[in-house]
């Protein structure tokens, strides 16, 4: 018997925002398993789906064909369960306990970047961008804490993707723990 593909988890930017670049969720499903994708779960309606496929080229695939089918871009980012699980664990911008400051689970956010940023970059965000909400760039993941929630914080990702020349998508802790639940029960499923 074959091995199964590996667990991906892809995560789509700027779909289903305030009414634009609208994809539902069975689109996605449907056209990740046109494209080879097996035992495809999509959570929520952000764009985040968890399956079983090869690594190679995936993101490109998807892209092309959400453009294909969409008419706009979609831009793809995918991590392996033990990627996700490494920024899944502790938040480091939380406050021991629980929080930063005062910060629910559900206003520490994870950045996912489509590249490594350049140090020299980084260094040259402005911490004090938008107080009291803080940010902490660790490899290819941006940790972020919205004390009084995101809606009005300088901290866009925009900003952000300029600033650290790289693309980004970011979810709530949230979410990113219901996904890495999603991925880990996918990987021990029997049958692959």
């Amino acid at each position: 018997m074959d091995d199964p593909a590996p667990v991906q988890v892809l995560l789509l930017r700027g779909v289903n925002v305030g009414g634009h670049h609208k994809l539902p969720m069975a689109l996605l499903r449907e056209v990740l398993v046109g494209l080879g994708g097996e035992r495809v779960t999509t959570y929520i309606q952000s764009g985040n789906a968890v399956l079983r496929a090869p690594a190679e080229g995936l993101e490109e695939r998807v892209q092309a064909a959400l453009q294909a089918r969409l008419g706009f871009p979609v831009p793809v980012l995918r991590r392996t369960v033990a990627e996700l699980s490494a920024v899944a664990g502790p938040h480091p911008l939380a406050a021991p306990g629980g929080g930063a400051e005062g910060t629910l689970d559900k206003h520490l956010y994870v950045g996912f970047l489509d590249g490594l940023p350049d140090p020299a970059r980084v260094a040259a965000l402005d911490p004090d961008r938008s107080p009291p909400d803080r940010f902490r760039v660790a490899g290819r993941e941006v940790y972020l804490a919205f004390p009084g929630g995101s809606a009005r914080s300088r901290l866009t990702a925009d900003w952000l993707d300029r600033g650290l020349g790289v693309r980004s998508t970011w979810r709530n802790l949230l979410t990113v723990r219901a996904l890495l639940d999603l991925a880990r029960s996918l990987e021990d499923a029997p049958g692959g």
